[in-house]
């Protein structure tokens, strides 16, 4: 028989992380456990929507918009890869990390959960949980994004190796990152830990290894291969809409091909791409449906006639309808659009985007492009994707794997068979 647990999520809005992570949530509820989430603001009713208890970030980062001016990274701003690196490191996993620790610390005095769930950026979350000897479970709401032998290193959009050159890659670039996470980190994090009375870790990332599970929403199949922790499991993806989705959209009427449109639903500085898209749509014989998203005003744009520009639409209706979709390459519309057998043009902006716009074209199932082409391009690779049918039917087969690891029940069978009784601590 079935225990019901009580599980403390501690989540930070990524954006597009959140649907799939409060679909885990959801899931857990339906089950008849229950599920407190600590989280931003910026959350709130789609936590509440789910049916979760909220608290809110105290002493964590806690945006109260999804705006520009309240993002506490501003990544758009630094062109430096190795910029780029020390601001995520400093703003995202260290320096916030002594404020989600006594958050969750206090939450689990109150609520006293059964286990821990938290999201990659939880650093001080998952030393919280250690300290309270909870059992913890960290989400990937991406690919597997810790540096691995024998695999591309995360956030440089690397395909996947062919030939000696790629194989003596994927040997030394994971290793050179692991040593710059140490070297940028490591000691920083290991006196914030002392503090905590907790012992050092050998490698900063090594405090994902505190985990009992750490489970990655999506397909193997997409992710790619390679020697993982035995903690790692692919549990397929989580194909939710967000709940600020507006369910009363209607495709527009017409015969011609729909092209949805969507990139990121936090600030990513991406409101001339979208202008971009938009033109070129008004060049071709579609119907173009664009959803901004939270952070940017549909009526910022100019759209032809032949486009409608929406705050939001939800992307699984949508796709039923679509013939191509345009995206950022974050992973949830990625994964949604491939799902519904509707290939993709990528156009990353950063993160794990060029990552998973890489995967697609190995997959043959899209086509890339940089997020500074111009009209003219855009509206051809459009144009090429509606007429390819051997990048439809790549799209095709891909989504059904996703489909199907979707609808299997590893992501529930995982987080209810994390134990009561905390194993041996290991290290990734």
């Amino acid at each position: 028989m079935r225990v019901p647990k009580h599980y403390l999520f501690a989540l930070v809005d990524g954006g597009g992380t959140v649907p799939p992570e409060l679909g885990a949530a959801r899931r857990l509820l339906e089950r008849g456990h229950r599920v407190t989430v600590l989280g931003e603001d910026t959350m709130r009713e789609e936590v509440l929507a789910t049916g979760a208890d909220f608290r809110r970030w105290e002493r964590g980062t806690n945006r109260p918009t999804r705006r520009a001016e309240d993002d506490p990274i501003r990544d758009w701003e630094v062109s430096s890869p190795l910029k780029m690196f020390r601001r995520v490191l400093d703003q995202q996993f260290i320096g916030p990390a002594p404020g989600y620790a006594a958050d969750v610390d206090a939450s689990i005095r109150v609520v006293s959960p059964d286990v821990v769930v938290a999201t990659l950026f939880g650093f001080g979350a998952m030393a919280a949980a250690e300290r309270a000897r909870l059992p913890l479970v960290i989400l990937h709401a991406n690919i597997y994004p810790v540096p691995t032998v024998g695999r591309p290193a995360f956030g440089l959009g690397f395909s996947w190796p062919r030939g000696s050159f790629g194989r003596t890659r994927d040997r030394i670039v994971p290793a050179l990152l692991q040593r710059m996470w140490d070297r940028q980190g490591r000691d920083r994090f290991n006196a914030f830990r002392a503090d905590l009375g907790l012992p050092p870790l050998r490698h900063f990332l090594d405090q994902l290894g505190v985990a009992e599970r750490q489970l990655v929403l999506t397909s193997l199949a997409f992710d790619g291969p390679g020697h993982l922790p035995a903690s790692v499991v692919h549990t397929g993806p989580v194909l939710d809409d967000p709940s600020w989705a507006d369910a009363t959209w209607r495709a527009p009427a017409g015969q011609h091909p729909l092209v949805l449109v969507g990139l990121s639903s936090t600030f990513q500085d991406q409101g001339a791409l979208l202008q971009r898209i938009a033109d070129a749509l008004g060049r071709l014989p579609v119907r173009g449906v664009i959803t901004t998203g939270p952070a940017i005003d549909p009526a910022d744009l100019s759209a032809p006639a032949n486009v409608s520009v929406v705050a939001s639409a939800p992307h699984a209706q949508v796709l039923h309808h679509a013939a191509v979709a345009v995206t950022h390459g974050g992973h949830g519309t990625l994964v949604k659009a491939l799902a519904a057998e509707v290939p993709v043009l990528v156009l990353p902006h950063g993160r794990d985007q060029a990552d998973n716009a890489a995967r697609v074209v190995a997959a043959g199932a899209g086509l890339m492009l940089k997020r500074t082409a111009g009209t003219d391009r855009i509206a051809r690779s459009v144009q090429r994707l509606l007429d390819d049918p051997v990048r439809r039917a790549a799209a095709a087969t891909l989504g059904a794997t996703l489909r199907t690891d979707a609808a299997a029940d590893t992501l529930i069978r995982e987080l209810e068979g994390v134990p009561h009784d905390r194993p041996e601590v290991v290290t990734t």
